[in-house]
């Protein structure tokens, strides 16, 4: 069984940084695709950026170039970089993984306010 464990979420003022980190249970990391969500209250779930499995990265418009995605296969670890914070950047960021179904953590609470 699949777990992922985000940590590093936090209170942060506006054009601070934070970086979240994703751990995760079993062998399968390293060939799975792993993204981060993030979900503002009152809205729905929304992408924010994926790694695939050979390094290949993606990012919301929202979010590009300000946060960066990284994974290191040794540590089964996915991170987010997150810089040059916004208030609009609060929000519950979850961990995704992607290998035959998709498989979630249970959140980090990301608040950007002064």
């Amino acid at each position: 069984q699949v777990q992922l464990v985000e940590s590093g979420g936090g209170l942060v003022q506006p054009g601070g940084s934070l970086r979240l980190s994703c751990a995760a249970s079993g062998s399968i990391f390293g060939t799975a695709t792993m993204g981060w969500y993030r979900q503002a209250p009152g809205n729905q779930r929304e992408w924010v950026t994926t790694i695939t499995s050979d390094g290949r990265t993606y990012y919301a418009d929202s979010v590009k170039g300000r946060f960066t995605i990284s994974r290191d296969n040794a540590k089964n670890t996915v991170y987010l970089q997150m810089n040059s914070l916004k208030p609009e950047d609060t929000a519950v960021y979850y961990c995704k993984m992607t290998l035959l179904r998709d498989y979630w953590g249970q959140g980090t609470q990301v608040t950007v306010s002064s």
